[in-house]
C-alpha cells in the first residue's frame, strides 16, 4: 500500500501512482475504439444496424451496479477485517512486552528481555513475510542472530515456531518459580491472542473470494462496456467516445479495485501497508523496553502527481 501524503480535492483529480487508473489504461482504449467504431459506421456491424437502445442497457446497467457493489462489499470486508487483525496484533504484542517488562524477572540470567522483545518482533516481521510469500532470512537474521534465525527458518510455519519459543521462555520462568501463575495465565493470554491473529491471517490470505464469482462479473462488465457504444451512438453521435470511455472507467476500475483489496497481504498499491505496519510495532516495542528505535515510515515521495 502506498503511505502518502494528503491532497486537497484538487489535487486528488490528478493523482497518478496508487489510482487504478494506470493498469487499466489499455482496456478504455478498447473502449475509445470501439466508440470511434460505431460512430464511423453509424451504429452498423458488417453492414446491419446493431438494434441497441437505452432501455436494456438502462436496467442491465442497474443489476451491474448492484452486482459490483456486492463484489465491492465482499472485498473490503475482507480488507478490513485483515487491517483490524493487525491493528489486534499491535495491541498483543504491546501489551505481552509491558507485562514481561513489569512481571517476569528481573534478573537477566533467568529472563532475557532483549531477547524476548527481538522474538516478537521478529514474529511480526515472520508474519508479514508468510502473509506475502517472501523470503524473512534476513529481517529475522538481523533480528534473532544467525543461529536462532537459521532454526526458526528449517520451520515450515515460522510466527508459529517464533510463538512456541516464547512461550517456552515464560514456561521456563514458571517452572524456576520466577513467575507466578497470575503473570503466566496474563501473558500466555497475550501469546494465545497473537496466535489467534495469526490464525485470522491465514484464513484470509487461504480463502479468496469464489474464483467463478469474478470471472461472472469480469465478463458482465467488459460485454456490457463493449456494447454500450452501439447503444449510444444513434442518440448522442459523436460524443459517444467519451461517454462510452467515462462509463467503462467508471465500471473497469470497480472491478479493479475490488481484485486489489480484495487480497489485502499483497504488494499492490492498494494493499495493506504492512512494512509501515511492521515498522511501527517495532518501533513501539523497541521504545517500551528503552532501546534506539529506528525512523519512522515516510510518505514514499516517488508516489506523486502525474
Amino acid at each position: 500500500m502506498i503511505v502518502r501524503r494528503n491532497h486537497n480535492w484538487f489535487r486528488m483529480l490528478f493523482v497518478w501512482d496508487g489510482s487504478v487508473l494506470q493498469a487499466i489504461l489499455p482496456q478504455l482504449g478498447l473502449m475509445a475504439a470501439l466508440g470511434l467504431l460505431a460512430v464511423w459506421t453509424h451504429g452498423r456491424l458488417l453492414g446491419e444496424r446493431v438494434p441497441l437502445n437505452t432501455a436494456p442497457f438502462t436496467l442491465a446497467g442497474v443489476a451491474l451496479t448492484i452486482f459490483l457493489a456486492f463484489r465491492n462489499t465482499a472485498s473490503y470486508e475482507r480488507y478490513c477485517e485483515a487491517r483490524h487483525l493487525w491493528g489486534q496484533v499491535a495491541i498483543s504484542s504491546r501489551a505481552l512486552v509491558s507485562q514481561a517488562l513489569n512481571y517476569a524477572s528481573p534478573d537477566p540470567a533467568v529472563f532475557d528481555r532483549q531477547a524476548f522483545v527481538q522474538g516478537l518482533i521478529a514474529f511480526v516481521y515472520a508474519l508479514k513475510h508468510q502473509l506475502r510469500g517472501t523470503d524473512p532470512a534476513a529481517d529475522l537474521r538481523r533480528l534473532l542472530g544467525p543461529d536462532q534465525a537459521n532454526a526458526v527458518l528449517r520451520a515450515e510455519y515460522r510466527p508459529v515456531a517464533i510463538l512456541n519459543e516464547a512461550r517456552r521462555v515464560l514456561g521456563e520462568q514458571q517452572r524456576q518459580g520466577k513467575l507466578r501463575g497470575t503473570g503466566l495465565w496474563m501473558l500466555d493470554g497475550q501469546l494465545n491472542e497473537l496466535g489467534a491473529m495469526l490464525g485470522g491471517c491465514e484464513r484470509i490470505a487461504s480463502t479468496p473470494i469464489p474464483y467463478p464469482y469474478g470471472v461472472l462479473l469480469h465478463r458482465t462488465v467488459y460485454i456490457y462496456c463493449a456494447l454500450l457504444p452501439f447503444c449510444l451512438v444513434s442518440s448522442i453521435g459523436g460524443l459517444t467516445p467519451v461517454v462510452s470511455v467515462f462509463v467503462s472507467y467508471t465500471l473497469i476500475a470497480l472491478e479493479a479495485i475490488a481484485g486489489e483489496i480484495a487480497e489485502p497481504f499483497g504488494t499492490a498499491p492498494n494493499s495493506l501497508a504492512l512494512d509501515a505496519m511492521t515498522r511501527s510495532i517495532e518501533r513501539s516495542l523497541l521504545e517500551l523496553c528503552g532501546k534506539e528505535i529506528p525512523p519512522a515510515p515516510r510518505p514514499d515521495p516517488r508516489y506523486r502527481l502525474s
